[in-house]
């Protein structure tokens, strides 16, 4: 019997290897100011024995006077009511079965706002605390990106109140007076109508491009595309609006590579890029159409388009903006939101874009694209 025990026991004492898991940052090869975020660790006693460079950066205090000091003292946190955070979490007197603290809006001395998480290692679930590992990260670019978002929500709304508006009145008023109007004022009402209905179009559009854009979903379906010939578009469709025929000025430089893009998306870069030369610039608006080198070391040569105007052009201290959201010059109207979809299409492509002054003193946009055939004819 007692045999048999101790080879029952010994069966049992036999144990597999444990899991593999992460070293340590040591280990891993990987020091601390490697890290993006701020790391803090404290040890049992609840003294400082990591203080990474992110953690001095958003602290604003250096690591020598952080570490081997009290983790209350090295990082004095409040909530938004102004309480002591160490006092109210009691990371080691607290709960026994507390392993972390979710992230949370906290301040720095002189109100500064910053985002913490903290974990709390134990060698047992219910044991002491053996390590104290607080994560630090900057609020200013969340702060950015909602203060875009609201922007993004406010233009919107605007610019969708002015359309929705008339559209409402126009079709109320046809409704309840139908009779009382005659067919040019009926006539007249519903191009307004539907004038207005494309703006709502464009809108909502141009916000879908710009969600595509920002979470790199925006598609690029290549075709051949005659570069000349969809300029040449834009012209008769400006002359025909009533602009006269000498106010443009088209160049090609021959040969042209050949150019696989999407048509619809460079109609869409030209549309926009000629409108602000035609509305917001004056004199000749001039398009050249050249054969270039490609932006890209080891690609082939490319066609770049320069679109550029006799008016005055852009100040020289917004020329770094022109191309962000909401952008607009003096006196120019829109949602602000063009340039910036045009910057986004024009390099899904794998082109650049610049703006610059031209020689007439007015506003120059280039754009260049890339010769890149479709992967299954590559």
């Amino acid at each position: 019997m007692s045999v048999g025990t101790s080879r029952t026991r010994k069966a049992h004492d036999v144990r597999r290897p444990p899991a593999p898991r992460h070293g340590d940052l040591a280990e891993l090869g990987i020091d601390p100011d490697d890290l993006p975020d701020g790391l803090v660790v404290a040890d049992e006693q609840g003294r400082v024995i990591c203080f990474n460079a992110a953690a001095e950066r958003i602290t604003a205090r250096s690591a020598r006077e952080a570490l081997g000091q009290r983790l209350e003292k090295a990082l004095p946190l409040e909530d938004l009511e102004g309480r002591r955070w160490w006092q109210l979490t009691d990371p080691y007197g607290g709960l026994a079965i507390r392993v972390r603290q979710p992230e949370r809006n906290l301040l720095l001395p002189g109100g500064r706002e910053v985002l913490v998480s903290a974990r709390y290692i134990r060698a047992e679930p219910t044991g002491p605390v053996r390590r104290v590992v607080v994560s630090l990260r900057d609020t200013e670019a969340r702060r950015r990106t909602e203060r875009s978002h609201a922007e993004l929500i406010a233009t919107v709304a605007h610019e969708l109140r002015s359309p929705l508006t008339s559209v409402k009145g126009f079709t109320a008023t046809l409704l309840a007076k139908w009779a009382r109007f005659t067919d040019d004022q009926k006539r007249l009402m519903l191009e307004t109508v539907d004038a207005d209905a494309d703006r709502v179009t464009r809108l909502i559009a141009e916000l879908l491009d710009i969600s595509r854009i920002d979470s790199g979903r925006l598609e690029v379906r290549r075709q051949p595309v005659d570069i000349g010939a969809a300029v040449g578009r834009h012209i008769q469709a400006y002359v025909a609006a009533g602009q006269p025929a000498d106010r443009f000025l088209l160049r090609i430089e021959q040969p042209l590579p050949a150019l696989w893009a999407d048509p619809d998306k460079i109609d869409q870069v030209l549309s926009n890029l000629l409108e602000n030369a035609v509305r917001h610039g004056e004199g000749t608006v001039s398009i050249d159409i050249t054969p270039t080198a490609s932006p890209r070391e080891g690609e082939d040569a490319g066609t770049s388009v320069t679109v550029s105007d006799e008016g005055t052009g852009i100040p020289e201290e917004s020329m770094d903006r022109v191309f962000t959201r909401f952008w607009r010059g003096s006196k120019r109207g829109g949602t602000g939101l063009g340039l910036y979809i045009v910057k986004g299409i024009v390099e899904a492509h794998g082109g650049t874009i610049t703006v610059g002054r031209a020689h007439g003193g007015g506003a120059e946009f280039r754009f260049t694209l890339p010769v890149a055939a479709p992967a299954y004819l590559a």
